[in-house]
């Protein structure tokens, strides 16, 4: 069996989820690197990921985009890495140039829809605070997901899934298309029309395995959904 080689566009203690759920289906993970500062000494040696050693490309989720990218004032952003940013988005390009497939958790949805040419609405409003912000553990909750896709064909129209996000997709990006909404209509994951492009709002890796639980879906189903895309 040949396992599918997976790079993580993240840093080593923020990704062990990501690593475990990947690994137990069978995959091989890299993680970017460690630190910031082990990232600042990749990019000075100019010894960046090349996506011909790799299948596909994991953007996870972390901290919020800086708005320079999407051209836009600070109003509301936190927890920004503006390097990070600037190399995912690097490695998006790299990976996309290469023809292999991305998938994007949580920010990493939120920065596809960017490179796309899109915006994000920087804080969500106080109701839809409460269904998606972090408050000591995920919120749960149900969305709605369009026929056909992706999230349909894997949880049926009505999947309940986890959130921690202040954020949300705002104008979409060019050739993206809504997969699955929540109950106040933000996006909850997207797809590319033609490219091997998707992501969810959602995290995955803390809805399977030793992070299962009753009230949400088996993320692993998305996760695998992934893997085949892979060749």
């Amino acid at each position: 069996m040949i396992h599918k080689k997976i790079l993580i566009a993240g840093f080593l203690e923020q990704t062990r989820n990501y690593c475990a759920a990947f690994s137990l289906l069978g995959a091989d993970t890299s993680v970017l690197c460690g630190t910031g500062r082990e990232l600042s000494l990749l990019l000075a040696d100019g010894r960046l990921p090349d996506p011909a050693d790799f299948d596909g490309l994991v953007l996870p989720g972390g901290g919020d985009i800086s708005p320079f990218f999407y051209h836009m004032e600070n109003a509301g952003s936190r927890n920004i890495d503006s390097l990070l940013d600037s190399v995912q988005f690097s490695l998006f390009q790299a990976f996309m140039a290469a023809g292999k497939p991305v998938l994007g958790i949580c920010k990493g949805l939120q920065l596809i829809n960017v490179a796309f040419g899109g915006t994000l609405i920087q804080e969500l409003g106080p109701e839809s605070l409460a269904i998606h912000a972090w408050e000591d553990a995920d919120k749960i909750h149900i969305t709605k997901a369009a026929h056909g896709t992706f999230p349909a064909q894997l949880y049926g129209s009505f999947p309940r899934v986890n959130s921690a996000h202040h954020q949300a997709v705002g104008v979409f990006g060019e050739g993206l298309q809504a997969a699955q909404y929540g109950p106040d209509f933000v996006v909850e994951a997207l797809y590319h029309e033609r490219l091997p492009v998707l992501g969810v709002q959602w995290h995955p890796e803390r809805m399977c395995f030793s992070h299962a639980r009753e009230d949400v879906e088996d993320g692993s189903k998305l996760l695998k959904y992934y893997l085949r895309m892979l060749r």
